[in-house]
């Protein structure tokens, strides 16, 4: 399989080749922090093959150190972006801009959950922003 990606702003554009290992919904501090969100959605594939197809040089990696959190992103606009670790490839869901057909495999580090990440499914929903 081939999966295409890009940043918010479109200077990045990359491509991952293989198959999905693993869709986990990863709400460690370290994620929560840098999606500023409930929990981080994360692609992995263990024997895939990231090409950057243009704006590799504006990548950015931040290593948190003492942890082995890494996170890559858009020096521009900040969007997640694919890490190529030695083992797998992790690739934010979000960064990809065709779909998937996996659902993901489960919730990761749910002791770190925020305490309003609860029952979400039961508040209301809009289609779109509601003004």
């Amino acid at each position: 399989m081939e999966y295409s990606g890009s940043c918010l702003c479109g200077k990045i554009q990359f491509k991952v080749i293989g198959e999905i290992s693993n869709f986990y919904l990863c709400h460690c501090e370290y994620c929560r922090k840098d999606t500023g969100s409930a929990h981080a959605s994360n692609l992995f594939f263990g024997n895939g093959v990231l090409k950057w197809i243009q704006g590799e040089e504006k990548v950015t990696t931040y290593n948190y150190k003492g942890t082995r959190h890494n996170k890559s992103f858009c020096s521009i606009c900040g969007s997640g972006l694919p890490i190529d670790f030695e083992d797998v490839i992790l690739v934010p869901a979000g960064s990809l801009d065709c779909d998937i057909k996996k659902t993901p495999d489960g919730h990761i580090f749910m002791d770190s959950r925020g305490d309003w990440d609860n029952h979400l499914e039961a508040i209301k929903a809009y289609k779109k922003f509601p003004i």
